[in-house]
């Protein structure tokens, strides 16, 4: 979020081309144009003035969001899967991860930009490459230690500790100083998603001491995992404390928590294309939201949460209100 009435949305496709709309209205504002590959995840910083991708190219790609530029082109040797600012505004450093099944660490700020220019929003570049630059130094976090791919990377509030989640089902909180796994967690299936969600809304009231049962507190975050049957919600502050988790009839791709309202939803691989809605406390099925015609592999409500954004392999982004006041589109 920006401003308290403006965020963004990124978006990762298999057409090697993430965009970034107006959260609120879904407008198209502008694509990245230089992948070569499917591109499997993006993230935006906190302050929205960078934009990193990680793709199927071998390559993730620091953006300029303002002028479309690419500012890093960081190689790899297999496909990039995850890449993960800090929560800090125009951040220096970047993590990846994917198949090499390496968590590295970049240091954006020891390398001169290279500005490759992509599409902007106002069309001022031109395609004219400049030449190319000596890339950020990195290191790797932890080497050996991940038995698959790098399926997501979560930075928290505290700088210093990274999560990991990989294909070997395994969630891994990492210490930067140390580079050493502080925390470990397996899970029953393949992991679909992992992300921070953030307690907007949250009553700090409830349950005395700004704690609600099952472990919710007003003002704090909460890792939220989907993985095979089960959603899971850990302490984003304390590495592997588990709050709660859920069993559900389908296989999870994707998960997002609402605090606010103690619901949490749920988007399904396979033959399952509707977003589900479920109490947090009795983990019980309240209502689906039903368009997509394909698995949703990511979810994710608004910083005001009063919508919520899914991501489909239909190849479309739908947005939904999530308030019963006038919001957005919906005037």
């Amino acid at each position: 979020m920006v401003d308290d009435d403006q965020y963004y949305l990124i978006s990762a496709c298999k057409d090697n081309n993430p965009m970034l709309r107006d959260g609120i209205t879904g407008d198209w504002i502008g694509t990245f144009l230089g992948h070569k590959g499917a591109v499997w995840q993006v993230r935006i910083s906190s302050d929205a003035t960078l934009a990193a991708s990680a793709s199927a190219d071998f390559t993730a790609i620091v953006w300029d969001t303002t002028t479309g530029e690419a500012l890093h082109t960081l190689q790899h040797n297999h496909i990039v899967k995850s890449v993960a600012f800090p929560s800090q505004p125009r951040p220096a450093i970047l993590a990846t991860g994917g198949f090499e099944k390496k968590l590295r660490i970049f240091d954006l700020s020891r390398s001169t930009t290279n500005a490759t220019p992509a599409n902007s929003t106002n069309g001022a570049l031109n395609g004219i490459q400049s030449p190319p630059q000596s890339p950020p130094p990195s290191f790797e976090v932890g080497p050996g230690v991940h038995g698959g791919s790098i399926k997501s990377i979560v930075w928290g509030a505290e700088p210093n500790v990274i999560v990991t989640a990989a294909e070997d089902r395994k969630i891994r909180w990492w210490d930067l100083r140390s580079r050493s796994v502080v925390a470990e967690f397996e899970v029953d299936g393949v992991i679909g998603s992992c992300e921070l969600n953030s307690l907007v809304g949250a009553d700090n009231t409830a349950g005395g001491a700004g704690q609600g049962s099952n472990g919710i507190v007003g003002g704090n975050s909460v890792l939220s995992v989907a993985a095979g049957k089960t959603v899971y919600f850990f302490d984003g502050l304390a590495p592997r404390q588990l709050l709660k988790s859920t069993k559900t009839p389908y296989e999870n791709a994707s998960v997002a928590l609402h605090a606010g309202t103690r619901r949490f939803i749920t988007g399904a691989s396979g033959g399952e294309t509707w977003v589900r809605i479920y109490d947090y406390d009795e983990g019980t099925e309240l209502d689906v939201a039903k368009g997509h015609h394909g698995p949703i592999w990511s979810l994710s409500f608004s910083p005001d949460g009063k919508m919520y954004a899914s991501g489909s392999e239909d190849g479309t982004v739908k947005l939904w209100k999530y308030t019963q006041d006038a919001y957005g589109l919906w005037r």
